[in-house]
């Protein structure tokens, strides 16, 4: 995959040359035909087209963002009320990623699930243990999170890797 980007960018900056223009719109140009070029040489690599790859970890961001905005809100909701009203406590979700990163990832993106702290990984890496500030509500939420989470995990370190 670096060894794609290389190649892309070299020939960015043969069209630029050739253009005889020294400006970021010619560069442009010369980035896209490349991307053109890659894509119909795809098949000669080993490893996957590299703008899959792109396009796979912009959606784990936009998932991390989502994330984050909603978590902000439901935080902010819950302090604003006039009485807390909480139900704490601690649960294990279990999950099939594997690897360091991929833990970690997940970890970290379940940290900005409302009110949901990861306590402890086991050392199989196969389950997370939770600490949940409204334990029926925020259990629910880190299981539908946790779906999406994985799916996007795996696109970004799996799939095209």
């Amino acid at each position: 995959m670096p060894f794609q980007i290389l190649v892309n960018l070299f020939i960015a900056f043969l069209w630029m040359f050739f253009q005889d223009e020294w400006n970021f719109l010619a560069f442009l140009s010369g980035y896209i035909i490349g991307i053109i070029i890659l894509f119909f040489m795809r098949r000669f690599y080993q490893k996957p087209f590299y703008l899959f790859f792109v396009w796979a970890a912009l959606k784990l961001f936009y998932v991390f963002g989502r994330e984050l905005l909603s978590s902000a809100v439901v935080v902010i909701k819950q302090i604003l009320r006039p009485k807390i009203n909480v139900t704490p406590g601690i649960f294990r979700i279990d999950t099939d990623l594997e690897g360091d990163v991929e833990i970690t990832l997940l970890s970290l993106l379940i940290c900005l699930t409302p009110g949901s702290v990861v306590m402890e990984v086991t050392p199989d890496g196969k389950s997370l243990y939770v600490h949940a500030m409204d334990i029926p509500e925020s259990k629910i939420s880190v299981l539908k999170s946790q779906v999406v989470f994985e799916r996007a995990i795996k696109d970004v370190t799996r799939k095209y890797v």
